[in-house]
């Protein structure tokens, strides 16, 4: 089961850098999470300042 990211996003790049599998992209607006690539590892989930990414 893979990670997403809600609209609370603010796109500010602190999940990015922590993802060990690079599942982690900018969107427009929005970052996204690469469901076949995230490995629900939650390093992501830690990094967000406003809470935008839980598991699917």
């Amino acid at each position: 089961m893979a990670h997403v990211i809600s609209d609370a996003c603010q796109a500010c790049g602190a999940c990015k850098d922590v993802c060990p599998t690079s599942a982690i992209n900018e969107g427009d607006p929005i970052y996204t999470i690469d469901a076949a690539a995230c490995v629900d590892c939650g390093a992501c989930v830690g990094e967000c300042p406003v809470n935008a990414i839980a598991p699917e």
